[in-house]
């Protein structure tokens, strides 16, 4: 199997060698981390700790995470990758947990599979009461909306190619996570979730970190929710 990661990454220049070297060695073919504008160095430490690393000016996660899936599909036809894993970027998710992401696809039981933060372990701090609320309702509309059961909108996750190939991703911002997950129910792909530990991130949360970005992510979630019914 070929497994690709895409690492989106806006000033984690703190954060990025330390995620990087956390993944298990041997386990994939290419880290492509996404250098999302950062006013830093995050691209050149990225760089030097073995990561291919692409600029993408245009601020929001869902642009950068759509350029690290173009740069593995541009790849000719024999060496596309298997599996694709989107992994953040601050260290808040611990990498080496990443077999059992891709467990339940190796096994052929799953398309996509989600790293729950809900099921796993998390540090004190790392989750602000608005993320956990944030979570709780947009995983109880996904359920009674589309059917899908989640129990977390968590961005540490693993998908065939082909099937994120099918889902296509369109999102450019805030509205990414729930996108794949709502669009996946709708497709009746196989989903699962793993419980997964998580920890206090390196810096300050552009989403959580903020009034704004907290409002931004909540009404940009629920308007893509609500959007593809």
């Amino acid at each position: 199997m070929l497994i690709d990661v895409i690492i989106p990454a806006f000033n984690e220049e703190q954060s990025i060698a330390k995620v990087l070297a956390e993944i298990p060695a041997g386990l994939v073919r290419e880290v492509i981390v996404v250098d999302n504008n950062s006013t830093d160095r995050t691209g050149e430490v990225a760089r030097a700790a073995g990561a291919t690393v692409l600029r993408e000016p245009r601020p929001g996660y869902g642009h950068a995470c759509l350029a690290g899936m173009a740069h593995s599909f541009a790849r000719p036809a024999a060496e596309q990758a298997d599996i694709i894993v989107f992994l953040d970027g601050d260290y808040s998710d611990y990498p080496e947990e990443m077999p059992l992401l891709l467990s339940p696809i190796l096994r052929g039981e799953a398309d996509m599979v989600i790293g729950s933060r809900a099921l796993g372990q998390r540090e004190a701090g790392s989750m602000m009461p608005q993320q956990i609320f944030g979570n709780w309702l947009a995983t109880t509309l996904l359920r009674r909306l589309y059917g899908a059961h989640f129990t977390d909108l968590g961005p540490f996750r693993a998908i065939r190619r082909e099937a994120l190939q099918r889902i296509g991703m369109a999102d450019t911002t805030y509205g990414w996570t729930v996108e794949m997950q709502l669009k996946a129910a709708k497709l009746k792909l196989r989903n699962t979730e793993v419980p997964v530990r998580y920890r206090r991130r390196i810096g300050t949360s552009k989403v959580s970190g903020t009034v704004r970005g907290t409002l931004g992510a909540g009404y940009k979630i629920l308007w893509t929710i609500f959007r593809y019914l």
